[in-house]
């Protein structure tokens, strides 16, 4: 979990900030923005 309350994934070291997600659980989701060190997603329903 961030400071924010988002879920983190890493994928190959790549940081993922999903909104809403919850520790343990696998989730769908759809990358809405991409910077140079993190993206932020969003889960897909």
């Amino acid at each position: 979990m961030s400071k924010k309350g988002d879920g983190v994934a890493r994928i190959k070291g790549f940081v993922i900030f999903v909104q809403g997600a919850e520790i343990g659980k696998e989730y769908k989701i759809r990358i809405s923005n991409v910077a140079n060190r993190f993206a932020t997603a969003e889960i897909v329903a």
